[in-house]
């Protein structure tokens, strides 16, 4: 994964500025009371995108989990419909079976009421006495066909009740069996809505942990490019700076211009410019060394040091030509010119510089501003001079 080069997005995807990451960012990326690295800046982004990348995984896994718990779901959902479709089938089955039931009770009691009537004429001529059943005329024959009767069709009605006692037995039983198997696809049933009510509670407690997994790899993801974003401007910070340390090493490393030949009688050199000036309001800055002082090491002043409030305007003090616009060792950023007839001002201690080397520039031009005390110090050919008996 590129850190270094990716841009800041925030997690719907636009673009985040660096400025609202880094403050935080180089705080904790850096211990206390030093200044951050860039090999420290790239671990620490590599680090938040690899807990991005694990957190994603996690989220993912927690994605696929919910959605298996979804399908769980929607499977119980169709067994459940499934059971219902059942339990409705048990139950017209019962209702089936209460008809039938009814039906063959109806059709045993049709088949009992002709033997009811024919005990009750048994009953009624075993009640008469036997002298006038023999009166009667008729009788003897009568209870002889009446016998006959009874012998040939009690075997029938035997058959016929023992036929519907057992279709009604049948009948009773397959209620009985329909009853049951409707209790179990009830109990079935709860237990499968109980079962879906628990996967749709899982599958939404899976979907909201991946969107908090979503949420804090978007976090470690954004973190991770701000990182590598603050790498990348610390690495080129760095490199400019040290082409400046080239550059003024190599500067320091050149020896001093030869002086050049005067010409016959002329003496003392040429003057510079006519309106040399100091390069900071008089009102505005006061002389805190002057040419010649000796310092508190032992060195003696090549040039003049003014006080300046930070931000005080610096200007050219003649015109001239700008060979050096640029920061230099510890002096902070140092314009040289130089000027006509051989003299040269460097000016020191400034905040920026707002000239480039080899512009022209006349006398007040502004050069920068003040980042403190400003030195000054001009030179004939090489050689310092008090600027004050040229002011």
């Amino acid at each position: 994964m590129r850190v270094i080069d990716a841009p800041l997005r925030s997690r719907g995807g636009a673009r985040r500025p660096a400025a609202a990451l880094l403050a935080p960012l180089l705080l904790s990326a850096a211990p206390p009371g030093s200044a951050p690295k860039p090999a420290d800046l790239v671990a620490a982004s590599r680090a938040a995108a690899g807990r991005a990348e694990a957190l994603s995984g996690r989220a993912a896994a927690a994605e696929r989990a919910a959605a298996a718990a979804g399908r769980d779901r929607a499977t119980l959902a169709a067994r459940v419909r499934a059971g219902e479709g059942a339990l409705a089938a048990a139950h017209a089955r019962v209702a089936a079976a209460d008809t039938a039931l009814a039906a063959g009770r109806a059709r045993a009691a049709a088949a009992v009421r002709p033997l009811v009537g024919l005990a009750a004429g048994l009953v009624a001529l075993a009640r008469r006495p036997a002298l006038a059943a023999a009166a009667r005329p008729g009788t003897l024959d009568e209870a002889m066909r009446l016998r006959a009767l009874l012998g040939a069709a009690l075997p029938a009605v035997r058959a016929r009740l023992a036929a519907a006692r057992g279709a009604v037995a049948r009948r009773e039983r397959l209620r009985g069996e329909a009853l049951a198997a409707a209790a179990v696809l009830r109990a079935t049933r709860g237990r499968l809505e109980a079962r879906r009510t628990e996967l749709a509670l899982a599958e939404a407690a899976a979907r909201a942990r991946a969107r908090a997994l979503a949420g804090d790899a978007s976090g470690e993801a954004d973190r991770a490019l701000a990182l590598g974003e603050a790498a990348r401007d610390l690495a080129a910070r760095d490199a400019a700076a040290g082409a400046v340390r080239v550059t003024a090493a190599a500067l320091a490393a050149l020896p001093p211009p030869p002086p050049r030949p005067l010409a016959p009688g002329v003496w003392p050199p040429p003057l510079p410019p006519p309106r040399y000036r100091l390069p900071l309001p008089m009102g505005s800055a006061r002389l805190v060394e002057g040419y010649g002082e000796l310092s508190a090491s032992g060195v003696r002043a090549r040039g003049l040091t003014l006080a300046a409030a930070p931000g005080t305007p610096v200007v050219a003090p003649a015109a001239g030509r700008v060979r050096f616009a640029g920061r230099f060792r510890g002096w902070g950023v140092v314009v040289i010119l130089e000027h006509a007839g051989g003299f040269t001002s460097t000016l020191t201690g400034l905040r920026d510089a707002r000239v480039v080397a080899g512009e022209a520039v006349a006398a007040g031009r502004p050069l920068g501003r003040a980042a403190g005390p400003v030195g000054v110090e001009l030179r004939l050919r090489g050689h310092p001079v008090d600027p004050v008996g040229l002011l």
